[in-house]
């Protein structure tokens, strides 16, 4: 059958993001929280739910949830920008300061909906490359911001898929090139809580910089899709002239404010994520694997082909399905660019783990 209707000649090319889901046991390939929000949290807004005023459109500005993120950043509520997931934010970015005749410039392999988000939106996308440890030349990157000078660039810390963390000194290199450039550039911070450093400090309204943040994964709130912003509060405006309105919804103000009255649970929680990120490191490093260092919530890592030569992606996709057929999923990243082989583990509940670590030692044995 014809169909009536086509979308417009670039977009019926972009291929979309998805993260397979499997009926497994143990499902460690999508970066959630390995443990829930508090009971308190829980029973704070089921109770909250019973005072919502169904029947009317909820706040606009979301001006308590704002104030409070801003609180907790030390910032001022004017600088925050609320949406549905980070995902949201990126996209409110690139409708504000990307679309035809604009560019954005990121260091593959990184966070593929970078791209995507402007590929749809009709963004021109330039694409770096990352060092060989998956890096950021800091005066390779100052360089191209200028030669470029694209309208947004995107820095991702820790960067995903690889965990990298971008120093603070990159950032700062980054950020005065683009000030000269009349760039403005995205820290996506969604795992930066798990991370030593932030962007954060520099934010300022004479900076052309904003950091991204999500309830996703520090705060286990991912069934929410609540992201948010921080930055200058000309960004903000500019932001809310292109999102929708209405958009954050009851439920997600409340449940984004109740959230942050456990701010010692979640730190806590995070402190448990490290510890086991980092006992999985120690693990993985007597397997027959190549690792990366992260500073986030996952590891990304390599298994080595049999008789010991670097992988490639025949193998990682064995060991990718061999760890499905022992009821555990990790993320198959080979369509990263420059991942062949590569897989990615979320950190898990320490139970969880020891099944990840046993199932793989299974298929790749110790070096």
């Amino acid at each position: 059958m014809s169909r009536p209707v086509t979308p417009r000649a670039d977009v019926a090319l972009i291929a979309g993001y998805h993260s397979p889901q499997l009926d497994v046991e143990v499902r460690l390939n999508t970066n959630e929280s390995p443990e829930p929000p508090p009971d308190g949290f829980t029973t704070a807004l089921a109770g909250a739910l019973g005072d919502v005023a169904w029947n009317r459109y909820p706040d606009r500005a979301a001006t308590e949830l704002r104030a409070r993120i801003a609180a907790f950043h030390g910032v001022e509520p004017a600088q925050v920008f609320c949406a549905n997931g980070s995902n949201e934010v990126l996209q409110s970015v690139l409708l504000a300061y990307g679309g035809p005749g604009r560019r954005a410039l990121v260091w593959e392999p990184t966070y593929a909906l970078h791209s995507h988000i402007a590929h749809v939106v009709g963004t021109g996308v330039v694409v770096e490359e990352r060092a060989a440890d998956f890096t950021i030349d800091p005066e390779r990157a100052v360089q191209r911001v200028g030669e470029v000078r694209p309208d947004v660039a995107f820095l991702c810390s820790p960067n995903n898929p690889t965990g990298t963390e971008d120093p603070a000194a990159t950032t700062e290199a980054v950020v005065a090139a683009a000030t000269s450039a009349g760039t403005l550039v995205v820290a996506d911070e969604a795992y930066g809580q798990f991370a030593s450093s932030s962007a954060l400090d520099l934010i300022a309204d004479d900076v052309p910089l904003v950091v991204s943040r999500t309830y996703s994964k520090t705060w286990s709130l991912a069934a929410l899709r609540l992201g948010y912003l921080i930055g200058p509060s000309w960004v903000v405006e500019d932001l809310d002239r292109v999102a929708l309105p209405y958009r954050v919804d009851a439920v997600k103000q409340l449940a984004g404010v109740l959230a942050l009255d456990h701010v010692d649970d979640m730190e806590s929680r995070v402190a448990r994520v490290v510890g086991e990120r980092e006992r999985i490191v120690g693990a993985l490093g007597s397997l027959g694997v190549d690792q990366w260092p992260s500073g986030a919530n996952y590891l990304l890592f390599r298994p080595r082909s049999q008789d010991g030569s670097p992988g490639s992606v025949e193998r990682g996709d064995e060991v990718w399905q061999g760890l499905v057929d022992r009821s555990v999923l990790v993320r198959n990243c080979s369509g990263w660019p420059r991942l062949g082989g590569c897989l990615r583990v979320t950190v898990g509940t320490p139970a969880e783990n020891d099944r990840f670590i046993e199932a793989l030692a299974d298929l790749v044995g110790t070096p």
